[in-house]
């Protein structure tokens, strides 16, 4: 089930957190639940992109892309990710959680998440972030003017853009 609790939770826990700039990280705090767990009593791999909505919410707040979308009618919705897991997370581990908008590609934004324990990397996502109106999705220019930022346009880092570029080239509908 979707941790609907857990999103009113950290809405709750950051109202209150100042606003950010695009490329700052909104860092935050969780645990791994029974709820959250394999068989090999883990962070379920699926569940972790879930929790990854945590923190994403709660950036697109900060930075002020939730009142952009209200005020326009505009939604978000997950266009891609790649996911790289590194260290395991269990039961009733804490973690941080570490997430920011990193640029856009003319047609997605681009965000990049993280999961820490004790200084150490446990995995890490890269989103491609679809805004959509009536009419489909919306250019990130116009994303970026709404939200007062025209000129926002930070190069990628050529990890990114080579992601993007696969992406593109790959197979739709997949071929089965």
């Amino acid at each position: 089930m979707y941790p609907f609790f857990r999103t009113a939770y950290h809405s709750f826990k950051h109202r209150n957190a100042p606003a950010l700039a695009l490329g700052e990280s909104h860092i935050s705090h969780h645990r791994c639940w029974p709820v959250d767990i394999d068989l090999w009593w883990e962070l379920n791999n699926g569940r972790t992109l879930t929790l990854y909505d945590l923190g994403r919410i709660q950036l697109a707040r900060r930075i002020g892309l939730l009142k952009v979308l209200r005020a326009n009618g505009w939604g978000m919705t997950m266009a891609g990710v790649t996911a790289r897991y590194r260290r395991r997370v269990m039961m009733f581990d804490r973690f941080e959680m570490r997430s920011k908008a990193i640029g856009h590609d003319g047609r997605f934004l681009l965000l990049q998440q993280s999961m820490w324990k004790d200084g150490e990397a446990l995995s890490s996502v890269l989103y491609r972030v679809a805004v959509v109106g009536k009419n489909g999705i919306v250019p990130t220019a116009e994303v970026a003017e709404a939200m007062g930022l025209p000129d926002w346009n930070p190069e990628l880092p050529e990890w990114v853009a080579a992601w993007g570029e696969a992406e593109n080239q790959r197979a739709w509908p997949p071929e089965t």
